[in-house]
């Protein structure tokens, strides 16, 4: 499932500490992807652990200024961009003319296909008929809607400020806008969640009928308000029995709805996956800007400073982050951890030609107990988790491989 399936931060760096130091030598594509932080809400969710903040409209177009000088602040010459996402925060925030600025600084920096993707996440409430017609305008063309659930008193308790109705409403004007590929949010596992919740909001869901839906397995993070009031595993959190026939409901409705169920946590259409998001799960480069952004570009990954003061300070400065070449051992790790989140799994001729034969070798060992399960399977040339066991406890199979590693 999403956040509870895919290993910690820290559980990765701690693997990685542990890994022979081996530099990567072959040379790493360029980036094709670029992905834009927005740090701006009205109110910061009762979950949420993100870098955002409130913002005045000084501070936004402030912040807007700095993020267009940071583009041009880019070094290299890298091929157009194909996928370019704004996060956040709440990007809507932002109005359709401070939208065209920064899109138009990435035109003159870095290049953009006609075809590219250009996704923008919104919360109901913040969007209107008006604002997604210039949206549109501006090149934006996937809107990913933060919707979480369909019960006034679930948006209530994770201090979201949108009703239901507005999520009706929202989805009505991104139709009217023109807008025929967009996503919905999802999450379960909520305090006081029940079973015949869950289900009526993926039926909701259904009756909208986005391209696209992901799911989000709630995860209570320290220094956020969910943290401070509930434990894991404890009432009123849904129990995680609860959680799995949620997540096995979510399958079993949207794909008999015509979504595939194509990453662990994502739902689309035919051809309608997520491109930007794939560039992740698939470990290719993308750039980041903006403030607590992250970028992995020419084989090392950096992090954009997680306040306003230290953002505005670098680009101020004309400093740009820096950090050491990912290892061999890293890219290995990075390559499992987000390529096998995909229901096609990975290549066992990429990965022999990537890394060695022997590495393959001991994937294979390390994961035969598993397939003896069913929980994994190499078929057509292909190394995968299968679904939904593979995935439900996708966790457990990738932290003992990347020990075994």
């Amino acid at each position: 499932m999403s956040s509870r399936s895919t290993p910690s931060l820290s559980q990765i760096s701690s693997l990685q500490q542990r890994s022979p130091a081996t530099q990567f030598t072959r040379p790493f594509a360029p980036p094709t992807a670029a992905y834009l932080h927005i740090p701006f809400c009205r109110r910061r969710c009762h979950y949420c652990d993100f870098a955002t903040g409130r913002g005045t409209p000084e501070l936004i177009e402030r912040y807007v200024q700095a993020l267009c000088q940071q583009i041009q602040q880019v070094t290299g010459e890298f091929p157009p961009l194909q996928t370019v996402f704004f996060g956040g925060g709440t990007p809507s925030l932002l109005s359709g003319e401070q939208l065209q600025r920064i899109v138009d600084a990435l035109r003159d920096r870095l290049g953009m296909s006609p075809t590219a993707e250009v996704s923008l996440e919104a919360n109901p409430g913040t969007v209107s008929l008006h604002s997604l017609q210039h949206y549109r305008n501006v090149g934006i063309n996937r809107i990913s809607l933060g919707v979480q659930a369909f019960q006034p008193e679930l948006l209530e308790a994770c201090g979201r400020l949108h009703g239901v109705n507005e999520v009706y409403e929202a989805v009505g004007h991104l139709k009217a806008a023109g807008f025929d590929n967009f996503n919905l949010d999802l999450i379960f596992g909520l305090p006081h969640q029940r079973i015949d919740h869950w289900q009526y909001s993926l039926e909701e869901v259904v009756c909208l009928a986005p391209t696209h839906v992901s799911l989000y397995d709630l995860t209570i993070e320290s220094g956020t308000r969910f943290g401070r009031l509930y434990q894991p595993g404890s009432q009123p959190l849904p129990s995680d029995g609860d959680t799995v026939e949620m997540y096995q409901m979510a399958i079993a409705i949207l794909t008999q709805a015509g979504y595939q169920h194509y990453e662990v946590s994502n739902f689309a259409r035919p051809n309608r996956q997520c491109r930007h998001n794939r560039v992740y799960w698939e470990n290719r480069s993308y750039h980041g800007l903006g403030m607590g952004a992250t970028g992995y570009v020419n084989g090392r990954r950096y992090e954009q400073p997680k306040t306003l003061a230290d953002y505005f300070s670098q680009v101020e400065d004309g400093q740009f982050p820096t950090t050491a070449r990912v290892t061999d051992r890293e890219r290995l790790l990075d390559t499992l951890m987000l390529g096998l989140r995909l229901q096609e799994g990975l290549s066992t001729a990429e990965l022999a030609s990537s890394f060695s034969d022997a590495t393959l070798d001991v994937i294979r060992k390390m994961l035969a107990p598993y397939r003896l399960r069913g929980w994994v399977e190499e078929k057509d040339g292909r190394l995968r988790l299968v679904s939904p066991d593979g995935w439900l406890f996708s966790n457990s199979i990738l932290v003992d491989l990347m020990t075994a590693l």
